[in-house]
């Protein structure tokens, strides 16, 4: 897995052994990048769920101006740091909490944050015919903090299986959806008079 574009483009990130990270493959974040375009230069960048922060890497290579990245695993903290000194970028633009996504979003939301970018692309959930979903994507659908961290213009892409289909909040409308393979790109913004589920 490497960095694609930007000042750090090429380099190649550490990725922990075993099943309990997927990070976001190449392809989809180039798909991604490609069309986010300059709206990722000097944007606020929030990732939820960043494992080994490979979307955030991304968006400060290609000239976001800070970064917060959020991730419950101590140890997946530890190869984000890692992957972040291999990329050789300014320390003081990435800040990394090691909680979980859900508690960090009341917290951010407490602290009236903004982002212009909020990525998430958490474990997959499960195939959810003719039932709701209770995936963690669904659950930060739902999440009535999150709506506020995002800048009014800010868009949010989410991540999540094709087996697991989404209810889209009132909130959120959909701008563009990227499919590869079984991973799903969702590109969000909030939608102008849209209700905030209590």
């Amino acid at each position: 897995m490497r960095i694609i574009g930007g000042t750090a483009g090429g380099r190649l990130l550490k990725v922990p052994k075993g099943y309990d990270v997927r990070p976001t493959p190449d392809l989809v974040r180039q798909a991604v990048f490609n069309s986010l375009g300059a709206r990722v230069t000097g944007a606020r960048v929030l990732e939820l769920f960043a494992g080994t922060g490979a979307l955030t890497l991304e968006c400060l290579s290609r000239g976001a101006a800070r970064a917060v990245c959020v991730e419950k695993s101590s140890r997946h903290a530890g190869f984000l740091r890692q992957n972040f000194a291999i990329a050789r970028l300014d320390a003081a633009r990435l800040a990394v909490r090691v909680q979980d996504a859900f508690v960090a979003l009341a917290q951010l939301s407490a602290e009236s944050s903004q982002f212009d970018l909020i990525f998430a692309d958490p474990p997959y959930g499960e195939k959810n015919i003719g039932r709701r979903s209770t995936s963690f994507a669904q659950r930060l659908l739902d999440d009535a903090h999150l709506p506020t961290l995002l800048a009014s213009q800010g868009l949010f892409v989410l991540g999540h299986a094709k087996r697991d289909a989404l209810d889209l909040p009132e909130i959120w409308q959909e701008i563009k959806m990227l499919r590869h393979g079984d991973s799903i790109m969702r590109v969000l913004g909030k939608r102008s008079g849209g209700s905030i589920r209590g």
